[in-house]
């Protein structure tokens, strides 16, 4: 199986056309090619295809986990696969557009080094109605900004949102004195998220800068998120804590992020292929 490896600041995906598995289990494909050391090793598993319009090219992408379920976007998956379609030719004069289970998202190359890209993202609106996350709150109606979430006997003020897949975010203090792995990991699985959720753990620098990590659904720490760092810059903002624009601090690197006046997210962030070549899978 011909395959591509590419990672935006950290976080890494497995890129297989989607034609090359046939009747293959992708969960089962994802679980095998994302174990590290045992395998390719990956966060995430993305399957693309390409089909024709009017003689125009069309994308599409499903994103996998690294524990085989499946997630409506990646906002670093999209940079990754944009960045595999632009080596091979496939963006028109370095604009492309990508579906998605959370609907169609548009990119702009901004930067060419090849193996190394930078593409400017709207990622759409957040979503905030609790019915569309699929987040259950206790009260009902109660806000989605400061929600207070009961993680143990600990009350945490959370600010709940999607960027087409759920988000949980808690500013905190201090990221270093924050056992964020242990609570991430527990938060996840919370029963007011019934399809879990993701979550970021936000420290502001300063109204302009976020250093922010990650625990992402079916995957756990992750050095960099596309969808976490506009969710976190949402909830930084939505708390008074932010300007509208951002540079999101990963431990991978920068995300410049904008919660633009239309209410449109535009996130721009580089993404590297780091290798291509072909994949032999192990047969059950």
């Amino acid at each position: 199986m011909q395959f591509a490896k590419a990672e935006a600041l950290g976080n890494d995906f497995v890129i297989v056309d989607a034609g090359q598995l046939a009747e293959k289990d992708a969960s089962r494909v994802a679980r095998q090619v994302c174990r590290r050391s045992l395998d390719l090793g990956a966060d995430g598993l993305i399957l693309f295809r390409q089909t024709e319009v009017s003689g125009q090219p069309r994308f599409s992408m499903r994103v996998f986990n690294a524990d085989g379920s499946e997630a409506e976007i990646s906002g670093n998956g999209l940079r990754c696969l944009a960045a595999l379609l632009v080596r091979q030719g496939q963006a028109t004069c370095g604009r492309l557009a990508i579906q998605t289970r959370a609907g169609a998202k548009r990119l702009r190359l901004t930067d060419s080094k090849p193996p190394g890209y930078c593409f400017n993202l709207l990622m759409g609106e957040p979503v905030l109605d609790p019915a569309a996350i699929d987040f259950r709150p206790d009260p009902p109606g109660a806000s989605l900004a400061g929600y207070p979430l009961v993680v143990e006997d600990r009350i945490y003020p959370v600010t709940v949102t999607s960027m087409g897949n759920p988000h949980c975010s808690l500013i905190v203090e201090d990221l270093e004195k924050t056992d964020w792995e242990g609570l991430g990991r527990l938060i996840e699985v919370h029963p007011c998220f019934p399809r879990r959720t993701n979550v970021e753990f936000v420290q502001v620098l300063d109204r302009s800068n976020l250093a922010v990590r990650f625990w992402e659904r079916g995957v756990g720490k992750t050095l960099a998120s596309g969808t976490g760092g506009c969710a976190a810059a949402v909830a930084a903002c939505l708390n008074g804590s932010s300007h509208r624009a951002v540079q999101v601090h990963t431990p991978g690197g920068i995300l410049r992020i904008h919660w633009q006046e239309d209410n449109q997210l535009s996130l721009t962030g580089p993404a590297r292929i780091v290798c291509q070549g072909q994949y032999y899978p192990v047969e059950d």
